[in-house]
């Protein structure tokens, strides 16, 4: 990794933080050890949260990649929370990816699959804040 692609993504993280502050009160913070082991999420928050934040910013693309979804899914293991994937691609607004399940226990709804859903930043926000409730 590129020191330039570091710094781009450690700026996306501090941003996504902040959205998050914003929309649902919670600080978050970058998750350091990201750096220095395997399987841990990119935000961490000293508050109950249902996710496991992985952030990716890329020049360019479409749709978050698998080996994304791959990676926190394997995090979000280790700590018992739903995965999520926070992208944006240049000139594109930010998107999420979570599993199908959440939204469900977001409203009281059963699923047992391994589907995954693609949500607007707002759209994630507002599943966060029902499962949080």
């Amino acid at each position: 990794m590129t020191i330039n692609s570091r710094n781009k993504g450690a700026s996306f993280e501090r941003e996504i933080a902040k959205m998050l502050e914003d929309e649902l009160g919670f600080k978050f913070k970058r998750d350091l050890r990201q750096y220095q082991a395997a399987d841990y999420g990119d935000l961490i928050t000293d508050d109950h949260f249902p996710f496991l934040i992985e952030c990716k910013r890329y020049a360019s693309g479409t749709g978050a990649r698998e080996s994304w979804w791959s990676q926190a899914v394997r995090a979000a293991k280790r700590t018992s929370q739903f995965p999520c994937v926070i992208y944006k691609y240049d000139r594109h607004e930010v998107r999420c990816v979570v599993p199908l399940n959440a939204i469900a226990n977001a409203l009281d709804l059963s699923t047992n699959n391994d589907h995954r859903v693609e949500l607007a930043f707002s759209g994630f926000c507002y599943v966060a804040r029902e499962l949080i409730s």
